[in-house]
């Protein structure tokens, strides 16, 4: 016989303020890790600025990290099969590399 609570999922309620829901802007990403988590600083860094401002810092396990690396495997398969190719170039067909001269820990994305 079936157990009962194997018939229905944990469901969790998750809350998202307006503000929260507008989201940040980043178009860089430093990562640093040590042996219990991961760090992620998501980075606005604006053309002809001397400096770029972390926006966000999100502190993660390494079972979480992980689970968001498989994540955004998927996701980005997902956009591919209906978009296309996500392009890993400049618009003049050259790689693009960040300044790294901003300090702080080492990693990028």
């Amino acid at each position: 016989m079936k157990d009962n609570n194997q018939d229905f999922e944990q469901q969790i309620n998750i809350e998202l303020s307006e503000e929260m829901a507008e989201g940040v802007y980043s178009n860089l990403a430093m990562i640093a890790h040590s042996n219990s988590e991961f760090i992620v600083d998501f980075i606005r860094l604006m053309p002809g600025l001397p400096k770029a401002k972390v926006k966000a810092r999100i502190i993660l396990t390494p079972e979480h990290a992980k689970r968001l690396l498989l994540a955004l495997n998927d996701n980005v398969r997902k956009y591919e099969d209906a978009h296309g190719t996500i392009q890993q170039t400049s618009d003049d067909g050259t790689s693009f590399n960040f300044p790294m001269s901003f300090g702080g820990p080492g990693g990028e994305a």
